[in-house]
């Protein structure tokens, strides 16, 4: 079964990627920073309540539409691929981070 965090990153992709806009400008609409937007997305950050309503806000939505699940095969399998992109970008970006600290020392 997937955490709420998943749950949470997956519905707020979505529902900014429907609304049209991106992390930048999520993050402008909610007062926040973009690597906030960004953390969530990854899974990596968990907002207060306070900041799930300001999201939820930005997105034209109901706070507790972060956390619906979709059950449809189509969903599931949606789901699966966004957190193994994500996933795998997180990977990249280690081994980014890595090389570069590496390569200063």
């Amino acid at each position: 079964m997937t955490n709420i965090r998943d749950i949470l990153a997956y519905n707020l992709k979505q529902n900014r990627k429907k609304c049209g806009i991106s992390q930048a400008k999520l993050a402008e609409k909610a007062n926040i920073t973009t690597q906030y937007i960004a953390m969530i997305e990854v899974s990596r950050k968990f907002p207060s309540p306070e900041m799930l309503d300001r999201i939820a806000k930005a997105l034209n939505i109901e706070s507790y539409e972060l956390f619906m699940v979709q059950t449809s095969p189509e969903n599931a399998m949606e789901r699966l691929h966004d957190t193994l992109v994500s996933n795998l970008e997180q990977v990249v970006s280690d081994a980014v981070e890595k090389a570069i600290a590496s390569k200063i020392k």
